[in-house]
């Protein structure tokens, strides 16, 4: 999401063209790259499903309401000492507690509080970069007008060492950036997430760095709420059987408002119980759901598992990091893609790739298959011999000396490498 450049204002004092005019400022999120809702003038930032965060409160709240009416103010006469409003309390607490993690916010549930900090806050995003980093490798070159001009070497991922393990990071085209080692590029949101997790459409955002503890919060929380509730109905029921001398079939009937709960909370905890159970397994091994998903470890060491204790320090006793981002500082207005370039600089690959399928003639040599940058479901963490090695395929851009062109459209490439950022390099002699 890019703002159109506005035009500058005329001088008044009939200055000079060449005279700077400083350029009209945006706040970030109004000119925010990803697909990110922003509320309170860029305080909260939410996935582009963040409408489904209703649906999930509606969900928690409706059966505490119905435990609250039909239930609970049953039992609040049925124990000495006033106990039975303990019951109603604990609920209310509970439910305030789920719910203020999502943000810090006093309302009717703890579930509901855990489910504002998840989605309300930066899962971790990594700010995009205006430019492709630089090129600063060269292989091979291509034959155009009877010139040598170079062939950029363009790396799809670099090894990094982590805990002296060996970690592959690759590069992202659309954030223009090497992600960093865990980050992933999420296809719902279109950004970088540092300790990618997964996705959640029922919070509406990413999982990642700086949410993952209150989205673990939240499932507890759910969880504990729907055994909860399902204990009580069979409490009330129980109550109705010695009460009236009845059938557990009679009193059921009596009350069906505790039926339909413990119907309700027994399917709910298989959810949110499986994913807490499961969450719990991925913290005690220092993984996420992506690198769970993707067996990265199966053949290496994890470098990240620090032992179980530590594991859980790291999670839940670490500091989180602050944002990356300064969603309401103001910058320039960013200028509308052209045609010749779109977003990408000219030395990207993206363009270049671009560029080829333009000019090519007859049968393409270069697989045209898209990569997995969008969707970010490629193993960070494969082997080397997964990586092409040998061929080169993975790690070059388009090999120009294999196409065949025109006369016109080989002066259009020699004038698209001559004017690029490799001109600098020197012109190699032979193929």
């Amino acid at each position: 999401m890019f703002a159109l450049q506005t035009p500058a204002p005329a001088n008044s004092d009939g200055g000079a063209a060449g005279d700077t005019v400083a350029p009209p400022l945006v706040t970030t999120y109004r000119a925010w790259g990803g697909n990110n809702e922003f509320c309170l003038q860029g305080r909260l930032i939410f996935g582009p499903d963040v409408k489904s965060i209703f649906l999930t409160v509606f969900l928690i709240v409706a059966p505490v309401a119905v435990f609250s009416a039909f239930v609970v103010r049953k039992l609040l006469d049925d124990f000495p000492h006033n106990w039975g409003y303990s019951i109603l309390i604990v609920v209310i607490l509970h439910t305030m507690f789920i719910v203020f993690t999502l943000k810090h916010v006093c309302t009717i549930s703890q579930v509901l509080m855990t489910l504002v900090l998840t989605s309300g806050r930066d899962p971790g995003i990594v700010p995009r970069n205006a430019h492709p980093p630089m090129l600063d490798e060269y292989e091979g070159s291509a034959n155009i007008n009877n010139e040598q001009t170079p062939r950029p070497h363009f790396p799809r991922s670099k090894e990094v060492i982590v805990n002296g393990v060996s970690v592959k990071i690759k590069y992202c085209d659309t954030c223009m950036l090497y992600r960093p080692p865990r980050c992933s590029h999420c296809s719902v949101c279109d950004n970088c997430v540092e300790r990618f997790d997964h996705h959640c459409p029922w919070v509406g955002q990413c999982i990642g760095l700086r949410n993952y503890r209150f989205y673990y919060m939240f499932v507890l929380s759910a969880t504990l709420l729907c055994l909860y509730v399902h204990g009580f109905c069979w409490v009330y029921i129980k109550k109705i059987m010695n009460s009236e001398e009845i059938s557990i079939w009679k009193a059921m009937i009596k009350t069906p408002a505790s039926v339909a709960l413990i119907i309700y909370s027994f399917i709910s905890v298989w959810f949110v119980g499986g994913l807490t159970v499961f969450h719990t397994y991925l913290i005690s091994k220092n993984q996420s759901t992506y690198e769970n998903f993707r067996y990265r470890y199966d053949q290496q060491v994890n470098p990240y598992d620090k032992g179980v204790a530590e594991n859980f320090k790291e999670i839940f006793f670490s500091a989180i990091p602050p944002s990356r981002n300064n969603f309401r500082s103001k910058i320039p207005i960013p200028k509308e893609p052209s045609d010749a370039s779109g977003r990408r600089d000219v030395a990207s690959l993206t363009m270049m790739r671009k560029t080829a399928r333009d000019l090519e003639l007859g049968t393409p040599v270069y697989n045209e298959v898209e990569e997995e940058e969008e969707s970010d479901y490629v193993d960070e963490f494969t082997n080397d011999e997964e990586l092409g090695k040998g061929t080169g395929i993975g790690d070059v851009s388009v090999d120009l000396s294999r196409m065949h062109h025109t006369e016109g459209e080989q002066r259009q490439v020699a004038s698209f490498l001559t004017h690029s950022l490799w001109e600098s390099s020197s012109k190699k002699s032979g193929t």
